[in-house]
């Protein structure tokens, strides 16, 4: 290095000696972004005639770690000229290396997201049929989660190592941890839990990232799977927060486990007198139309009887939850119309039958009931 900077020290012989280690340190710092600029300008040409995104992405996030991390190599390779005393060299000298650790640590957090980035471009999730983007999404969340804590916990060790008094204190905590550690153990029982459930939940599946689920009886859908709860977005727009552990130790419906589509029930109730054949014939005629419909399922069936009415079961498919509620509404609705317009006699009916009132032993003529009474009454 100082055979390097020899001609730059040669011209600033007759000034203070400030003004050239003020130089010296503008010159390096200069020369270190220069050097940024160019090495990443000529990867990022490289990486823009590939068509993978991984290249892409590890150029896009590393450059700002990097960038801290070549100034602070530059802030090293001048401190030893810069004729500071010993003790204030020694200190500024372990503060740079910290900082170089965190940044390193920062930059490995970083790189991280380039798995992220590659499972948004191979497996995308805004397809018909997408169960495996959303399985392979949840475990990329969950890794990435786990990543970032094992780095974080090494940076973290690299950084009390480097602390003579807080090695000291670190092997004190070492020394102690029996008893402490049972206390911290009962204390970060529930976290623990939750953290190995996120590891379960990666590799076993139950749930999935955008799947539909019914959970404390609220229909809704799996929009964040952190590494201690779960985010159940409902269909009024609220969101539910579950803990991890909740999937692994309760039952819920998972109606997106394996597939998407679903079929979904409408019942209609109706006089015993009402042309089943029919509404069965209208059921057919409403679906078939309906970009809701799957092709899979339509059917209608009686499945009860009570003294009043008989129940019609209406059995449809469609693609997903969504369109299976959509669907079912429009089926209950046109029904309904058609009924009214077409068989209105055939709606549930309240019938009531007249006998004579016996008076003295001699039956009367019943009464008859004024006009509006009763009224659709036999």
């Amino acid at each position: 290095m100082d055979d390097a900077l020899g001609p730059v020290k040669s011209l600033l012989a007759d000034a203070p000696p400030w003004v050239g280690s003020l130089v010296l340190l503008v010159l390096l710092l200069v020369l270190a972004y220069a050097g940024h600029r160019i090495l990443f300008g000529v990867a990022g040409r490289f990486a823009a005639r590939t068509d993978t995104v991984i290249d892409d992405s590890l150029i896009r996030r590393s450059r700002r770690p990097a960038l801290a991390a070549i100034v602070l190599l530059a802030l090293l390779a001048f401190l030893p000229t810069a004729g500071l005393g010993t003790w204030l060299q020694a200190t500024l000298r372990q503060g740079l290396v910290l900082a170089l650790t965190l940044s390193v640590g920062w930059l490995g957090i970083s790189l991280t997201g380039i798995l992220t980035d590659y499972v948004n471009a191979a497996f995308r999730m805004d397809v018909a049929d997408n169960l495996r983007a959303r399985q392979i999404h949840t475990q990329m969340v969950v890794v990435r989660r786990i990543l970032v804590a094992v780095i974080v916990v090494i940076v973290l060790c690299l950084v009390l190592m480097s602390i003579p008094r807080a090695r000291e204190i670190g092997i004190s905590l070492f020394a102690s941890a029996g008893v402490a550690g049972l206390v911290i153990g009962m204390a970060a029982r529930p976290a623990l839990s939750n953290l190995i459930a996120g590891v379960q939940i990666a590799l076993t599946g139950p749930i999935h990232i955008d799947d539909v689920v019914i959970v404390e009886g609220e229909w809704g859908r799996i929009e964040e799977i952190s590494s201690t709860y779960v985010v159940v977005r409902i269909w009024d727009q609220r969101r539910l927060v579950v803990p991890l552990s909740y999937f692994n130790e309760r039952p819920f419906q998972n109606w997106t486990r394996r597939s998407a589509d679903i079929m979904g029930t409408v019942f209609v109730y109706a006089d015993y007198t009402v042309p089943v054949d029919a509404v069965r014939a209208r059921l057919t005629e409403i679906v078939e139309p309906s970009d809701l419909w799957d092709g899979r399922v339509c059917g209608l069936q009686v499945t009860n009887a009570t003294e009043r009415v008989v129940e019609l079961r209406c059995l449809v498919s469609a693609a997903d939850a969504s369109k299976a509620w959509d669907l079912r509404c429009l089926v209950r609705e046109k029904l309904i119309a058609w009924l009214q317009a077409e068989y209105p006699q055939h709606l549930p009916r309240l019938r009531a039958e007249m006998e004579p009132l016996a008076v003295n032993g001699q039956k009367t003529p019943a009464a008859s009931p004024p006009p509006g009474d009763l009224d659709g009454a036999d």
